[in-house]
């Protein structure tokens, strides 16, 4: 059973995602809930995630999932002994069992993994750079980005300077754009093709020729799941 505030503010969170897709922030829940401070809103949230009812989602600012209402919120009633001002606190659930839209500008933090080459293959530099993207270019799985480098893959639509967001996978079709690790040490972002047992990564540009390396000089560390642009 929830506490008459785990239970108010879940209901705000309900109907702020109801309303505009985006989760509160811990300011407004903290005014809406009539609280001191914002640790009192930290410990609300941790006891509904601990209780299942909601969910916080990784790597996005202000995201926050309903995923359960309690009994009581549809048929059970309050207390008589609750203070009559309760009531007005948070506009009650309109929709218990329905599901929240996903926020429509929700942004996830990507981890920036340096530059990779889309020419000749350069040294994959790891950073603790993080990049803002909107999740709706991004589907399922684990993803970073990376910087490209060089214009080898122009003809596929990549350009210097772009960013490359790539979904983590160690396996790829042929014919799939993928960043391959060469001799674990240099990263590069081509075509995979397999060749007369051998692996062949081809550019996009007709002024580069493809390469061509025995499978256990490759490793594909993921494949191209989207791009990002910057204009200045």
């Amino acid at each position: 059973m929830l506490t008459r505030k785990q239970h108010e503010l879940l209901s705000f969170i309900q109907v702020r995602l109801e309303e505009s897709g985006i989760s509160p922030s811990f300011e407004e829940m903290k005014e809406a809930l009539d609280l001191k401070s914002k640790s009192g809103v930290h410990r609300l949230i941790s006891a509904l995630e601990e209780r299942g009812f909601i969910r916080r989602l990784p790597n996005r600012a202000r995201a926050l999932e309903v995923i359960r209402q309690p009994d009581s919120a549809v048929s059970k009633p309050a207390p008589a002994r609750e203070p009559a001002a309760a009531s007005a606190v948070v506009t009650p659930l309109r929709h218990a069992a329905k599901v929240a839209p996903a926020p429509a500008n929700d942004v996830i933090e990507l981890p920036l993994h340096g530059k990779i080459a889309a020419g000749v293959p350069i040294e994959a530099l790891e950073t603790t750079a993080t990049l803002p993207v909107p999740a709706a270019l991004l589907g399922a799985g684990e993803h970073y980005a990376l910087e490209v480098s060089g214009d080898s893959m122009v003809e596929a639509g990549i350009f210097d300077g772009d960013y490359a967001l790539v979904r983590k996978t160690d396996i790829a079709r042929d014919g799939e754009i993928v960043v391959a690790l060469v001799r674990g040490e240099e990263a590069t972002l081509k075509y995979l093709h397999r060749e007369k047992g051998m692996i062949r990564l081809d550019p996009a540009n007709s002024a580069y020729d493809p390469q061509f390396y025995r499978p256990d000089e490759v490793a594909v560390q993921g494949k191209l799941a989207g791009l990002l642009r910057r204009y200045h």
